[in-house]
């Protein structure tokens, strides 16, 4: 491992031609690096960027001009790029084989880094798939964060997996809660009723998740086991909401692989002890999911059509969601004794317009297949599908369809030869 100033730092010296450079997802992002690499990338030889969820200022669509785009994600700010990015579509829990066999493109890591007290150094926020990335990188270019918290388990790097590390910088990246609307607080108080005390629960970030958790205040004994968390976590932890007592697994710990919040957040996680980094080998595999007690798993689609089938990543013609984990999650809450996977959003777009339940995805994507999905909610109430005939599960979801779509929905179904509702 060698030492270098930022200054000193020059990616052409680190590149060879065609090289793919990546980073962790979210607040993971070195800031000090991407946006190095980016002041440079006129000097490079035909570089690319590979890249998830971002919240940063780092991509924008003139990158264009002097390097290739690999996206993942489609959320966040990876969204200004994606009509302009080479989409790749994978499902989290298969991401690190994919990453170590050779199947996605990484040549150089940039990651961000914290001593610990011990030796070695932690990633901080992130432990999801940034391991497998490291592991696979010819190049490990390190910056050291001292705001970073003191975090471990498969947040951990060991200083020989870093080829160069950058002296430091304090940034990061905030992911503050945003506040729901009043209709996403109706479809979180059908989920909370739906998701008894001392379950577990996954949550992930957004406007809906954050709705949910503050509809569950007045739950007891809940446990927490999620791809990633943010600052709602905390209060559900103060208000003796989350006690992990009843997990099944991993007693007393919540358990991500990211945090994706505030500083608040980030002090809880360093300081209490009661959250544990995972990799998504563990947070997202099915096997983990059969030893957690009554598993609720709780994400939301773009829109659903009448045979149970969700599209998450494809909206007015635009790219803007991602397969990730939701599939993997939907399957979790199933897998789970006494758990569910459910799918939430509300009955029509905010304007009234348009009904998010549809006759038919079109040429839309499934990402979620309906011999998967489980149980579906709006604010217009609960509809359980696994298990129901084809022609029931269109009745239960025409059900919570907004009432001034329910006829035009019906119509459309039945005039494109379905069966009768």
């Amino acid at each position: 491992m060698r030492t270098i100033s930022l200054a000193q730092l020059r990616f052409v010296d680190l590149l060879d031609p065609g090289d793919v450079v990546a980073w962790p997802q979210g607040p993971g992002e070195p800031l000090a690096l991407t946006e190095r690499l980016v002041a440079q990338g006129a000097e490079l030889k035909n570089p690319g960027l590979l890249f998830a969820l971002t919240e940063s200022d780092t991509l924008r669509p003139e990158l264009r001009e002097h390097f290739r785009l690999f996206a993942l994600n489609g959320a966040g700010t990876s969204r200004r790029v994606t009509a302009v990015a080479e989409l790749i579509p994978y499902q989290l829990s298969d991401l690190c084989p994919m990453i170590r066999g050779g199947q996605l493109p990484m040549d150089v890591v940039l990651i961000q880094v914290r001593p610990l007290p011990q030796g070695g150094y932690t990633l901080g926020v992130v432990s999801d798939f940034t391991s497998a990335m490291v592991e696979r990188a010819r190049v490990v270019v390190a910056l050291l964060n001292p705001a970073l918290p003191l975090m471990h388990g498969d947040s951990r790097v060991e200083a020989e997996d870093i080829d160069w590390l950058v002296d430091g910088d304090t940034r990061l990246i905030d992911m503050p809660d945003p506040q729901p609307t009043a209709l996403e607080r109706e479809v979180a108080r059908r989920v909370a009723e739906f998701v008894p005390d001392r379950a577990t629960v996954q949550l992930g970030i957004g406007t809906l998740p954050a709705a949910v958790a503050q509809a569950l205040h007045q739950h007891r004994g809940l446990g927490v086991h999620s791809g990633v968390v943010s600052d709602v976590l905390v209060d559900l932890v103060e208000r003796g909401v989350v006690t992990n007592a009843h997990k099944g697994v991993d007693a007393g710990r919540t358990v991500t692989g990211g945090l994706f919040g505030t500083q608040r957040l980030r002090d809880f996680a360093e300081r209490s002890g009661l959250v544990e980094m995972r990799s998504v080998e563990y947070t997202h595999q099915v096997a983990t999911a059969k030893t957690l007690s009554r598993f609720h798993t709780i994400n939301s689609a773009i829109e659903m059509d009448l045979w149970g089938q969700a599209n998450s990543e494809v909206a007015g013609g635009r790219y803007l969601g991602a397969i990730g984990g939701l599939l993997d999650f939907v399957r979790a809450g199933t897998a789970s004794p006494g758990g569910h996977s459910i799918i939430a959003f509300s009955s029509a777009t905010p304007d009234g317009k348009h009904s998010r339940i549809v006759a038919s995805l079109g040429n839309r994507p499934v990402t979620v297949p309906r011999v998967e999905v489980d149980v579906v909610i709006t604010e217009q109430g609960v509809a359980q599908l696994r298990g129901c005939s084809l022609q029931e599960r269109a009745r239960r979801l025409l059900s919570i369809a907004h009432p001034d779509h329910r006829e035009a929905l019906a119509r459309g179904w039945r005039d494109a030869g379905h069966m009768n509702t």
